[in-house]
């Protein structure tokens, strides 16, 4: 799986480049950078991709494969990642949802992007961060779409106890492959199903373990109001892991946020999805 975090994915239609950029000390997050080969498409103003927690780029390939054809992007994986390059001993502190939108604002600063002209695209975890970010002017975009984000991030019972207790590092792999079961038991979409296990068994466990910990301790404020970036959120009926209910309660908190609904979780991962993303991108300042 050490596949997985490194190389730069040659894509057709686009120049690949892979950077470590240092966000905190002692912490580099890993940024993959494609640039159009067609200089019109070049010239555009960038896409920045902030995929979920844990997500691996091979679930975003089919997208991403022809999006970079055309429009720049740049695709920033978060610190829970295997990716990311951590010199000390990982905290739970290190994880918490202050950090990821702070690192996304290093990452931009390190390459002179203003945030202000970047159409985004997230998802759960990535979609969370920016939605907070927006709120507490850490980040600001042209437009956003935002996939399934949570407003919290409900575990049950077992899995709280589970989670507040010291386990020693020799019980983690079958701890992950319980989790590999439930999320495969839990999740009705086969290609959501794939993406999830496949992602789950790539990760630092420590890191997954510790970033388990501050999530479970967070909600997204109530109170939006301050977001003033055009959002889209996106969601599947048929998606059970992130509840239609609590993805549509963030809409009506966001300030002129716009619902697309999608066939499925997997199809938000398909080219076939750029039609609705780049309608929607078309759309803002008109």
């Amino acid at each position: 799986m050490e596949e997985m975090w490194s190389g730069a994915p040659e894509l057709d239609g686009a120049n690949a480049e892979e950077l470590f950029v240092e966000v905190a000390p002692n912490i580099s997050v890993r940024v993959l950078r494609w640039v159009p080969t067609d200089s019109s498409a070049a010239s555009l103003g960038s896409v920045v991709v902030v995929p979920g927690w844990g997500s691996v780029f091979e679930g975003w390939r089919p997208l991403l494969a022809e999006w970079v054809s055309r429009r720049p992007i740049i695709y920033i994986e978060t610190r829970e990642k295997k990716s990311a390059r951590i010199t000390r001993k990982v905290r739970r502190g290190d994880f918490e949802m202050s950090h990821h939108g702070r690192d996304i604002a290093a990452v931009l600063d390190k390459l002179g992007i203003d945030s202000a002209g970047i159409d985004w695209f997230s998802s759960s975890l990535g979609a969370t961060l920016l939605i907070d970010s927006y709120q507490n002017g850490v980040l600001t975009g042209r437009s956003s779409i935002l996939l399934a984000p949570n407003p919290d991030f409900e575990f049950p019972l077992w899995a709280k106890i589970l989670l507040n207790m010291p386990l020693p590092k020799f019980i983690h792999p079958a701890l992950l492959r319980f989790a590999v079961w439930i999320v495969e038991r839990r999740t009705k979409e086969e290609g959501q199903r794939i993406r999830y296990r496949r992602s789950l068994l790539s990760q630092d466990l420590e890191r997954l373990l510790l970033s388990s910990r501050a999530n479970i301790r967070y909600r997204l404020p109530q109170d939006l109001s301050s977001v003033s970036v055009p959002c889209a959120v996106m969601t599947a009926s048929s998606d059970t892991l992130h509840g239609m209910d609590k993805v549509l309660g963030i809409v009506d908190r966001l300030p002129n946020a716009v619902l697309i609904e999608v066939p499925s979780n997997q199809y938000a991962h398909e080219a076939d999805v750029l039609v609705e993303i780049e309608e929607f991108q078309s759309s803002i300042g008109n």
